[in-house]
């Protein structure tokens, strides 16, 4: 290993954490003014030619803002909270695959950190992590608002990752690999969501509790719970808790577009175009591959998720607490579980006969119709009960 892959290697981290850094901002601009248009506002415009300067405003506020702290807190958890919540959003982008490769003075450069090939394992894993942090800064801010906000927090973990760990399987399955880049290479064809839609679908529900998004925002209830976990935090301290919270919405969003949109690839109407990742640009005497198409549409993809999130956010009311527990335990788990055996039948029968393999997507149809109909009965029973 020689000491130019260890510059590449650190000078890819950098410009990573860069990326996020800077998504993050601009995310929240993005957000403020999406919500404003769908609300009928405004949204910031003071702040630079229509408010773009405006996440710069927010970060010099929350840089010179005091940081309190109060007099009977754990200060090293209480310190260390954050930063433990923070860096999984971080580190769980290295082995996100952002495009191909190009050369670079006779150097294959690759478009990512890390090609793992237990990649989704090592996603899993860093994603649990965040929770860790939010749950220590409940316990150490000696609040009993803020700890009902951690507790709330591990609940909701542990409600969800099960449904979230039988997505991550039929991903596997359907791309017979671990590996992400693997995995979108296996969607050159095909993007996994038209074959398994209701799970793509379930992901993406999984992927706003696992964010804290509304409307699986409970650990930081402002009716209930005053904030939260993060009610004792201020200054440079609450502003890591707020950039774990988007730059986990950015990372999420890029791993639902590697898992079921095809990640860096193009739609399959463009493929073998000049437009495809693979093509080869002529201009003039000067050729050269067409690589950076692949961060613009990953770029495109996230951009959209993105709005699929706030969306959500400004449409959907948030649930209550045993609701979202019976969700996770009594909606997802079971069909999941069914999405994941369809799915591997599928697959095997598809080696007799390639058409079983579209069997796929209509049998995870029909088990999602199945739920629907199943808690349609179930809230109609309840109803009537409490009319008697």
């Amino acid at each position: 290993m020689d000491w130019v892959m260890w510059l590449e290697w650190v000078l890819k981290g950098l410009i990573l954490c860069l990326i996020l850094l800077g998504g993050f901002a601009y995310l929240t601009l993005y957000e403020r003014r999406a919500l404003a248009r769908m609300q009928v506002r405004v949204g910031p415009n003071r702040a630079g030619p229509q408010g773009i300067l405006q996440p710069i405003a927010d970060a010099v506020k929350l840089i010179f803002k005091e940081e309190f702290t109060p007099a009977k807190v754990y200060k090293v958890v209480f310190i260390l909270a954050p930063v433990l919540t923070v860096v999984p959003s971080l580190i769980i982008a290295a082995v996100i695959p952002l495009g191909t490769s190009f050369n670079l003075f006779g150097r294959e450069i690759t478009l990512y950190v890390a090609d793992v090939n237990v990649g989704i394992l090592y996603v899993m894993s860093i994603a649990s992590i965040a929770v860790y942090g939010i749950v220590l800064a409940g316990w150490s801010s000696n609040n009993k608002y803020a700890m009902l906000g951690g507790i709330r927090s591990s609940a909701q973990m542990i409600s969800y990752e099960l449904a979230l760990g039988f997505c991550f399987v039929f991903v596997i399955l359907l791309g017979n690999s671990m590996s992400l880049n693997e995995i979108v290479d296996a969607q050159k064809d095909v993007w996994f969501f038209w074959v398994q839609p209701v799970g793509a679908v379930i992901f993406f529900i999984v992927v706003l509790a696992e964010v804290n998004r509304a409307p699986f925002d409970m650990p930081e209830a402002e009716q209930e719970l005053t904030a939260g976990y993060h009610a004792e935090y201020s200054g440079m301290k609450f502003a890591l808790f707020f950039m774990a919270e988007y730059q986990k919405m950015i990372v999420m969003s890029m791993i639902t577009a590697t898992l079921f949109f095809g990640g860096y690839r193009e739609p399959v109407i463009l493929q073998n175009t000049f437009l495809s990742v693979d093509a080869i640009w002529t201009i003039g005497s000067w050729t050269f591959p067409a690589w950076f198409l692949g961060p613009m549409y990953l770029f495109i993809k996230v951009f959209f998720i993105l709005f699929l999130m706030i969306w959500v956010r400004a449409t959907w009311p948030r649930l209550r607490y045993d609701r979202l527990m019976a969700l996770g335990w009594k909606i997802f788990l079971p069909l999941t579980l069914a999405l994941c055996f369809i799915t591997a039948v599928g697959i095997l029968l598809s080696e007799t006969n390639p058409l079983y393999y579209w069997s796929i997507p209509v049998l995870s149809i029909l088990s999602f119709l199945i739920s629907i109909a199943v808690i349609y009965r179930d809230l109609t029973r309840r109803k009537t009960n409490a009319r008697v």
